[in-house]
């Protein structure tokens, strides 16, 4: 079909013809569309969801998927065993230039081609035809099973951190991994709810919601840095610990792990592209922005927690589970303003939770409609009256209930399947941009670039410091946290995940989706309305 569509437009496929900027309907002046609707048609696809984020609800919808400073709070523990303070801080600046120059990198191809499927969507573009169809099934596999586990992952922490709440509040609580699912579900039902009934208004909530992740910000970290007790500027920028079992430079490279967290689903708006307003500008300006604003929103939280951390060992052994909730009772000195200020933490890890559905569905749609997935003409259908993809909505839910019933036999088996988030986001970044770098280097006459550019000097360094962070993050998350007595629980089991969802990914492909899968589908209806403008 793809290949139809080129010849039929008179010109070569990839992205003289997908992306070209002329419109054909303007041409024969017999119909016009908005602009939106001329890049689906360009990129043969039928416009079927609502558009109604502009880009300040877009901008919310990615900061607060992302929640930053609000992640780091639950992870940078975690960090202190490999590096330590100084480690922290220095892995956190590598890292937040590292996604910068990765979103970067995806923002000017979003301009180019902003549709739900993202990178799996741009490799096939740019990819040889011998290959393209096998690479952009590799990248959307990637991509779908990321977005599912981050989901799982998102909707557990929240309802561990109402657990550890209970925990701070009722010294009688028996903490029970069971109870800790049922939370789960309650996080993930009240997601689903503004998934479905509530779609509506889920941007101007984002809006909202965006503001109380500013304010929060600020109302937690003035709280910390006036009451807590403070360390030295030695304890925070040279004190480097590497207790892990590592030599001092693996250790710093095993930690960034922590920091990497705090930027996960940063391509989140890519895959809400047609639900948003002039998208190919305003989704690489959100995702810029939301890096730009998180980043130092998350330094500044990360700078202050380190500084204002107290007792360290009654942290890392608090019973609620969560030492910055340890962290914040020390520094305020009462159960009550600790709760208040876990509250905040917590309800907005479960509104990125209600983003992360909305990401995850749109992802997991656009991938079926493209018969990505079994089942893909039952979960590519769009609800005509809402106009929204319930059955990817219900299917992402679904995917979380039973991934929660992990957590009731072992946290650590939850914990390893939520590993895939890094390795299955980066490795679904790698394929396009390197795909995007080759064109850049050796045939940049043929790319046709959106109206959001990083111009070519600056394109091509982003891409490859980008592909060489990418290499580096993804090595040494596969590394185990402890070098040193390993048992079943403490072994990093994410290489073996990720290896076995791509032996998955590779026999599915060829054993049954090779010849249903051929990549991004060219509807005939949307090829006659770009050819003859009718």
């Amino acid at each position: 079909m793809a290949d139809a569509f080129a010849m039929k437009s008179g010109g070569k496929f990839a992205s003289e013809i997908h992306h070209s900027r002329s419109s054909s309907s303007e041409q024969h002046g017999e119909k016009s569309v908005n602009r939106d609707e001329q890049e689906m048609a360009r990129l043969g696809k039928r416009q079927e969801l609502r558009r109604n984020f502009g880009f300040m609800s877009m901008l919310g919808f990615s900061c607060t998927l992302m929640i930053t400073w609000e992640g780091l709070l639950t992870v940078f523990v975690y960090g202190l065993t490999d590096g330590g303070p100084a480690g922290l801080v220095y892995g956190y600046l590598f890292c937040w230039v590292g996604y910068f120059t990765v979103v970067a990198s995806l923002a000017e191809m979003v301009s180019m081609a902003p549709t739900a499927g993202g990178q799996y969507h741009w490799t096939f573009l740019f990819a040889p035809k011998s290959c393209r169809n096998f690479l952009s099934f590799i990248t959307g596999w990637q991509s779908v099973l990321s977005w599912q586990a981050c989901l799982a992952s998102a909707a557990y922490l929240g309802g561990t951190i109402i657990q550890g709440l209970l925990v701070l509040n009722y010294p009688s609580y028996d903490f029970q991994r069971w109870h800790g699912t049922l939370l789960l579900y309650s996080v993930i039902f009240l997601a689903m709810l503004f998934n479905t009934y509530l779609a509506k208004q889920l941007p101007k909530v984002e809006g909202a919601v965006l503001i109380v992740h500013i304010v929060g910000f600020f109302g937690v970290l003035i709280t910390l840095v006036y009451l807590a007790p403070h360390g030295t500027a030695n304890d925070v920028f040279v004190q480097y610990l590497a207790n892990g079992g590592y030599d001092k430079g693996t250790s710093f490279f095993v930690g960034l792990i922590t920091t990497v967290f705090a930027f996960i689903g940063a391509d989140g708006a890519i895959h809400m592209s047609e639900e948003i307003k002039n998208a190919s500008t305003v989704v690489p300006q959100s995702l810029v922005a939301s890096i730009a604003l998180n980043g130092t929103m998350g330094f500044a939280m990360l700078i202050a927690i380190l500084f204002c951390i107290g007792n360290i060992d009654n942290a890392l052994s608090s019973a609620t589970g969560f030492p910055f909730i340890e962290i914040f009772k020390q520094a305020v000195n009462s159960n009550g303003g600790a709760t208040a200020l876990t509250s905040i933490v917590l309800s907005l890890m479960i509104f990125a939770t209600i983003a992360v559905l909305a990401a995850a569905s749109r992802m997991t749609w656009a991938f079926a409609r493209d018969n990505g997935l079994p089942g893909s003409r039952f979960i590519s259908q769009v609800e005509p009256r809402t106009k929204l993809p319930l059955y990817s909505v219900a299917l992402s839910v679904l995917i979380t209930l039973l991934l929660g019933l992990i957590n009731i036999g072992s946290s650590a088996a939850f914990n390893a399947v939520a590993s895939l988030v890094v390795s299955g986001y980066l490795g679904s970044y790698t394929i396009p941009i390197i795909l995007i770098l080759h064109k850049k280097i050796y045939n940049p006459s043929s790319i046709h670039y959106g109206p959001w550019t990083l111009g070519r000097g600056f394109g091509i360094f982003c891409n490859a410091f980008g592909l060489l962070w990418i290499a580096i993050v993804m090595t040494f998350s596969f590394f185990p946290s402890v070098r040193t007595d390993l048992t079943l629980e403490t072994m990093n089991w994410s290489c073996l995940l990720w290896g076995g969802t791509m032996i998955i990914g590779v026999v599915s492909y060829f054993g049954y989706l090779r010849g249903r899968y051929n990549g991004p589908i060219v509807e005939t209806d949307i090829i006659e309305q770009v050819v003859h403008g009718v």
